[in-house]
């Protein structure tokens, strides 16, 4: 059991890490540079089994416990950056214009790192961690590759873990909750078949743009009317193209947006009722949909052992009072899904403070979350991994 004060002497270097990584920005799967400033700092602290490549720019490094034969749990930071033009001001901000790390992923990354030194130096555990540094999470599926690409068998990873920060938390507090923690995410487009013609005979026209509007109020009872008010559905219109002109009515409407849920089978029901519904409106005026839906991002489900781990450690750290254990799940969407639904693990919260949101061009990570999170890993590692029990 640790203070949080143990771990206040590496602050300023993982800040440095950070402040480093915030001012080099690179996306999805493109993270070379980021790639090798990790790989080299990992090296430097004698960890020794270090494999790259993995989906592209991904890193994993073992890390061994001198407290006898056990299992391997993975820890897992995400690397990208976000096309965003920074407006933070701050003195390290983005060097490069149009990127920029507006999701806090250069602290995630840093947090970990610094955690990595100091269990490479004490090695106060039995078993092994393994450090799973993630590219492209933000949209890009970099967490479904990696597992795709075998990391849970290839290392022996038995349960895993990750941590995000949180704006509008206060620094050195933990949220989590046990079950769906995050929403799962997917995206479709409606196309609107219609007649196209002149605006000044619509009456000579099927107009798709009547259509599409009839369309997008119809969808919101998908969840107003249709779906249990207990359960968690949002569908958000996001995109709407149609003619070029004002004096065209075309020939379709093009509808893009999201799905969101915790529970699972309404994607099923997302996917089905989205095509049936702008289809009996469409065809109802003549016209025709047709519907394009993609699953990205499962529901991040914690599961109940691992979240109890998590709660423990975090509580080891800080104050009881400090760890909300009964977090109200969020609509966002993570793809460290993807590794819980191969693993058992939990994914918590670590308070940023009162920072601009994420995907802010105003955000910033905040530095003295820093030991937070770096005590957060090793605490957790010497909970599950506790040697000489």
């Amino acid at each position: 059991m640790h203070s949080v004060e143990a771990f206040r002497d590496l602050q300023g270097e993982a800040t440095e890490w950070r402040r480093y990584l915030h001012q080099n920005p690179e996306l999805d799967y493109r993270l070379h540079n980021t790639a090798r400033f990790v790989t080299e700092k990992l090296a430097s602290f004698g960890i020794n089994h270090i494999e790259t490549g993995i989906a592209e720019t991904g890193i994993v490094a073992l890390i061994q416990g001198e407290g006898g034969e056990g299992p391997t749990i993975g820890l897992r930071a995400d690397m990208d950056a976000l096309p965003i033009l920074e407006a933070s001001n701050k003195p390290w901000s983005s060097t490069i214009p149009g990127k920029m790390h507006a999701c806090g992923h250069d602290g995630h990354t840093a947090m970990l790192l610094g955690a990595a030194k100091y269990l490479a130096k004490t090695r106060n555990f039995k078993g092994s961690v393994a450090l799973i540094f993630q590219p492209a999470e933000e949209g890009a599926l970099g967490g479904q590759r990696m597992v795709q690409e075998g990391i849970m068998e290839r290392f022996g990873i038995s349960q895993v873990f990750g941590m995000h920060n949180a704006p509008g938390m206060e620094v050195g507090t933990f949220s989590i909750c046990d079950g769906p923690i995050l929403a799962s995410l997917d995206e479709f487009d409606l196309i609107v078949k219609g007649r196209g013609g002149h605006a000044a005979k619509p009456n000579e026209t099927i107009d798709p743009v009547v259509i599409a509007a009839q369309i997008i109020g119809g969808l919101q009872t998908l969840v107003s009317r249709y779906t249990n008010p207990l359960d968690s559905l949002v569908i958000s219109i996001t995109k709407l193209n149609a003619a070029q002109a004002y004096n065209i009515i075309p020939d379709q409407v093009e509808i893009g947006g999201t799905v969101r849920t915790l529970v699972p089978s309404l994607r099923d029901f997302a996917e089905r009722q989205i095509l049936a519904l702008a289809q009996g409106i469409a065809r109802g005026f003549g016209g025709d949909a047709e519907l394009n839906y993609r699953r990205h991002d499962p529901v991040t489900f914690n599961h109940t052992e691992e979240t109890n781990l998590a709660i423990t450690a975090a509580r080891n750290l800080v104050a009881p009072a400090s760890v909300n254990d009964k977090m109200r799940p969020r609509m966002g969407s993570e793809d460290f899904a993807y590794m819980l639904e191969v693993r058992p693990g939990a994914f918590i919260y670590v308070g940023n403070g009162s920072s601009a949101g994420l995907h802010n061009p105003g955000y910033d990570f905040n530095d003295e979350a820093m030991p937070y999170g770096i005590g957060y890993w090793v605490s957790l590692v010497e909970t599950v991994l506790a040697a000489g029990h």
